[in-house]
């Protein structure tokens, strides 16, 4: 009797069809290749995609002259990456191939400067005026961000230091969301070790609107740490104190956040999003390969459908959107 009850309470959330923005999408890899456009076009119908975030990769992986082999993935060797501008210069010309009717789909964000260098506000300008409109937020930046960090060439990257409090005023200046990738914690801490270098400009900058990927979480954290106990009061306290805050829960989130080891969703996440239901965006955070693309979002249904279905709907589509410069012309 108890299953039936359980199955008529979740019923109707079964039924639901969901319509999708997907808030974290890398068109290239960290070799700055892509299966493409088209391929990518065809992945969002089946995956009943209607919006995405487009941005590159702003670092690419060196093949360095003393392995034979090219490694598959930035961590496949100890071989540095370093940031790379043309990755921005990808993803426009993609998108300017796209007729009008799809280019409605792609919200580019610029990703290519390199955040240690006091010169990328001034970089990020020029690229702003070369395409007027074209580019709608800042990102993925990369701050602390695992092994990416120790293998990138120069100083590791902060997300409170000073190149990129010049970025985040001009972010403001042309009303465009700064997704951030910073990690809350190292592999090894059991705190959040990291979290001044987020809160900081959270607090300095309350104009500009900053999407926190994956919650400062990350797959190598993971894989030591499992779960973050300290993470669910600190995104509700960050939450509350910070209303420019906005949260990515991309793939990282689904487990062991989100859902529970047996699919199921976890009614605190569940609750917090219910207080906060303009806050939060979902995401594949694909790199170039599109095969998946459609079954990963469709991993956040679980989750959805525990949320009241109004509620979903932003989380699943509008949130996205409505984070986006306000200037612009957002077709639903």
């Amino acid at each position: 009797m108890a299953a039936l009850c359980v199955a008529a309470a979740f019923g109707p959330a079964e039924a639901r069809e969901y319509r999708y923005s997907d808030a974290h999408l890398h068109f290239v890899d960290f070799f700055q290749e892509s299966d493409g456009i088209d391929k990518l076009i065809e992945a969002m119908d089946k995956g009943r995609i209607d919006h995405v975030m487009i941005s590159g990769i702003p670092v690419a992986k060196k093949w360095h002259e003393n392995e034979p082999k090219r490694p598959r993935y930035y961590a496949g060797d100890d071989a540095p990456v370093y940031w790379y501008s043309a990755t921005d210069v990808v993803i426009a010309a993609a998108v300017k191939e796209l007729d009008e009717e799809q280019r409605k789909r792609f919200h580019p964000f610029l990703s290519g400067f390199n955040p240690n260098d006091k010169n990328a506000d001034a970089h990020i300008r020029r690229m702003l005026e070369l395409d007027p409109g074209l580019w709608q937020g800042l990102g993925e930046v990369f701050t602390r961000h695992d092994d990416v960090t120790a293998l990138t060439e120069g100083d590791t990257p902060r997300a409170n230091n000073e190149a990129l409090a010049r970025v985040y005023h001009l972010a403001a200046e042309f009303d465009l969301p700064v997704m951030l990738h910073s990690n809350i914690t190292s592999k090894r801490e059991r705190n959040p070790l990291y979290l001044a270098e987020l809160e900081e400009p959270l607090r300095n900058h309350p104009h500009t609107r900053f999407i926190w990927a994956h919650a400062g979480t990350s797959m190598e954290i993971h894989r030591h740490q499992e779960q973050l106990d300290f993470l669910l009061p600190t995104v509700t306290r960050l939450l509350n104190d910070y209303p420019n805050l906005y949260i990515d829960l991309s793939w990282t989130m689904l487990r062991p956040y989100l859902l529970d080891k047996d699919g199921k969703p976890n009614r605190d996440w569940v609750a917090l999003v219910e207080k906060y239901p303009e806050r939060f965006m979902i995401g594949t955070d694909v790199v170039g390969r599109f095969d998946n693309l459609a079954s990963g979002i469709r991993d956040f249904v679980p989750f959805l459908d525990a949320l009241p279905e109004a509620v979903a709907r932003k989380v699943a589509r509008d949130n996205f959107l409505d984070v986006l410069p306000r200037h612009g012309a957002h077709p639903r």
